[in-house]
């Protein structure tokens, strides 16, 4: 029997580690494969302290960011398109949509992890990620699909959608800690959304996901204990 396959469905290099390093890492752990999508190359970022960079070095940069960082928490598998970074909802959205559907497809993932609707940060490529996901998913582009989550967001929240799994970062804090710095370029957000990595008591927060969809039911109310609970023959 194959393994159970979780997908990460992302905007930009760097997601996967803010949104699930640890989690994903457990995932490995208990003999699960995670493989990750990633929709842009992060050419419209900043380059932090490593200097000025032109938007193809930036890239560049990046894959080999992404590269070191899921070595570290053991993604093996990863595809990487090449959409522009920042101006992802402006590109064909059924385009989009029908990559997000080949890539779940080909990789026979069974549970899907995203944004949800506001980006968690508001970014718009956030947002366009997170709808080309939910169409693949609740159109039945993706029959093999058993459950989508959604990273906790405040405004989820506000909603009234409890997280469904609240991940303990800090059972594989330095993991965790490895993989934001190994986007080095990345290190002035990485730093103000986590604060120093490098002080030994800086405490990671959970990594915390809702339970949006599950086999045609939305927004099913329940606490689990990983992703893989109550999915049927794996």
């Amino acid at each position: 029997m194959e393994k159970t396959k979780i997908a990460g469905v992302f905007a930009h290099p760097d997601d996967e580690t803010f949104v699930g390093a640890s989690i994903f890492y457990e995932a490995a752990v208990r003999g699960k494969e995670v493989v990750l999508f990633v929709a842009t190359r992060g050419e419209a970022g900043k380059s932090g302290r490593l200097g000025a960079m032109t938007r193809e070095q930036l890239a560049e940069r990046r894959k080999l960011e992404l590269r070191a960082a899921l070595d570290i928490i053991k993604i093996n598998t990863f595809h990487q398109l090449t959409y522009p970074d920042g101006k992802l909802s402006q590109v064909d959205r059924e385009q989009l949509i029908q990559d997000v559907a080949t890539f779940i497809n080909e990789q026979h993932a069974q549970v899907i992890v995203t944004f949800p609707e506001d980006g968690i940060s508001g970014h718009p490529d956030h947002t366009a990620i997170h709808h080309a996901v939910r169409e693949a998913v609740v159109s039945e582009k993706c029959p093999e699909v058993q459950k989508l989550y959604y990273a906790a967001s405040r405004p989820l929240l506000h909603a009234g959608h409890s997280p469904s799994i609240v991940f303990d970062s800090n059972v594989h804090r330095e993991i965790k800690v490895q993989a934001l710095l190994a986007h080095e370029s990345q290190i002035l957000s990485i730093e103000r959304v986590f604060g120093d990595l490098h002080h030994p008591q800086t405490k990671i927060r959970p990594e915390s996901f809702v339970l949006a969809w599950q086999r045609g039911i939305y927004w099913p109310d329940k606490k689990e204990g990983f992703f893989t609970d109550d999915l049927a023959c794996v």
